[in-house]
């Protein structure tokens, strides 16, 4: 079978307008998608070059296939699986920032460069004061990332038209905000010119985005049935769900010069991106945390599973529908299209998403995706939300395990043994309290401010209904207890 390369596809020459730092499988399924059909439509007419900003991995595969690669998307789609697969030709370029550090900075010099797209991972925007402005390349992402725009000021001798956008998505807040911090951090440390940190701040647009798509990856465990349903082997080949969000918040009107929208695609531009996130958080990742300790302990494994099950699809719909969106500041029609959207994706037959998986640091979670609708729920109401209040007692129950093996607590589903892994403060608490009668142990965890940041048995009557919810669940098993109460 041919190895997709430029003879299989007519390959348009465009300038070079985006530089981005990471080469992986999410840029590729959805940075790298978007651009490619505005190019398509005609709204856009430039090209990517990707840039492997670590030591580690291999551009090899970009070379052999000329730039080129598939991205495969594959879920539901208006309630119907589906499957659309699209050739990339957006990428032009590949560079190694360790390999070829002076053919990377020579990017800085390129008139045509208007964009910078990072994904260095949540601890990529990071301040190193032991970074060297000496050393080639510097260590951090910031610091590369200094040094580029000092040389493209130096080029331009400082033209304000030359600065550059910068688009990161590392999934941390603000973290355009952050990476413009950084930046300048490390413009005081190296005593870089005050006129090239004003060119920085004035002309230079650092946005905070927000992004949203599952990208499954490399199709390893059935490569070559792809590859049969393609024509053509793809050493490159992304797979991914249809949805798609990004929401980029700027100071500056980008939607003209980057035609996003008008070439179809979901993509929201704001002076605030704060109520995006606190939507997908507490709609897309509450509803995770919130029943996917129930559903295994109900017998389920994976995601679609869940949404099969009546019990937990019906228990899920409850708890974004009555106790999470009404806590929500965004108009209710786009709630309630944003949580249809939601359970479409958890039932895509070609994703295998694991509860385990989604189990990791559940203490932590709960904080961050349920605690705020919960709370928000009993200030809005005055009354507990049974769901989410149940959901804190199905975390208890699943976590219950005196046995620490390898760094992970041993749970037991009957016969099964699982594990669970979170911080090891977390998992010691579970270990010296789960054995303790119902009220000690409910008091000892909703009481800990270092779980909650607050002492949740002060909210309403929580403590007696997690005791009455979990002294259910030991006494009938996880799907009667679910049964009796919903």
């Amino acid at each position: 079978m041919k190895q997709l390369n430029k003879d299989m596809v007519d390959v348009v020459k465009r300038p070079v307008k985006v530089l981005q730092f990471g080469e992986g499988n999410f840029l590729r399924a959805f940075v790298d998608y978007m651009f490619d059909i505005c190019n398509e439509k005609g709204l856009f007419d430039g090209s990517i070059v990707l840039v492997k900003p670590i030591e580690f991995g291999s551009l090899e595969n970009f070379g052999k296939q000329d730039n080129i690669y598939t991205v495969s998307l594959r879920g539901r789609v208006d309630g119907k699986p589906s499957v659309q697969n699209r050739i990339i030709t957006s990428v032009s370029d590949t560079v190694g920032v360790y390999e070829e550090y002076d053919r990377f900075m020579e990017y800085a010099r390129l008139d045509t460069l208007r964009y910078i797209v990072s994904n260095t991972t949540e601890a990529g925007i990071v301040f190193d004061e032991s970074d060297s402005f000496s050393v080639n390349p510097s260590k951090t992402f910031p610091g590369k990332l200094t040094k580029f725009l000092f040389k493209r000021f130096n080029a331009f001798n400082g033209a304000k038209d030359k600065g550059l956008v910068m688009l990161p998505v590392e999934l941390i807040d603000d973290n355009g905000i952050e990476l413009q911090k950084c930046v300048n951090k490390f413009i005081d440390l190296w005593q870089l010119p005050a006129e090239f940190k004003a060119w920085v701040n004035d002309a230079c647009n650092f946005c905070s985005t927000l992004v949203d798509r599952i990208v499954t990856g490399y199709p390893r465990n059935n490569e070559q049935e792809i590859f049969n349903e393609l024509g053509y082997e793809d050493k490159l080949v992304v797979t991914a769900e249809p949805f798609a969000l990004w929401v980029i918040e700027s100071k500056k009107d980008l939607s003209d010069e980057l035609p996003f929208v008008k070439a179809g695609l979901p993509v929201i531009y704001t002076d605030n991106q704060k109520p995006y996130k606190q939507r997908k958080v507490r709609i897309l990742n509450g509803a995770h945390t919130s029943f996917v300790l129930a559903s295994f302990l109900c017998g389920n494994n994976i995601v679609r599973e869940s949404m099969e099950d009546d019990l937990i699809r019906n228990f899920m719909d409850a708890t974004i529908f009555d106790e999470v969106i009404p806590t929500l500041s965004l108009p209710k029609e786009d709630l309630l299209n944003f949580a249809s959207a939601v359970k479409e994706r958890f039932n895509n037959p070609y994703v295998d998403h694991a509860l385990l998986s989604i189990s990791l640091n559940s203490v932590s979670k709960w904080r961050a995706r349920c605690m705020p609708s919960f709370l928000g729920y009993v200030e809005k109401t005055g009354k507990l939300p049974s769901h989410l209040t149940f959901s804190l007692a199905a975390l208890m129950a699943f976590y219950s395990s005196t046995e620490l093996r390898d760094g992970a607590l041993i749970g037991k589903r009957g016969s099964e043994e699982y594990r669970i892994m979170d911080d090891k403060e977390v998992l010691e608490f579970f270990k010296e309290y789960s054995s303790k009668d119902t009220k000690t142990f409910v008091h000892a965890f909703l009481s800990n401010e270092g779980f909650f940041g607050q002492d949740l048995t002060k909210v309403n009557d929580t403590e007696a209904a997690v005791v009455t919810y979990l002294d259910e669940i030991k006494e009938l098993g996880m799907r009667k207890a679910m049964e009796k109460n919903f």
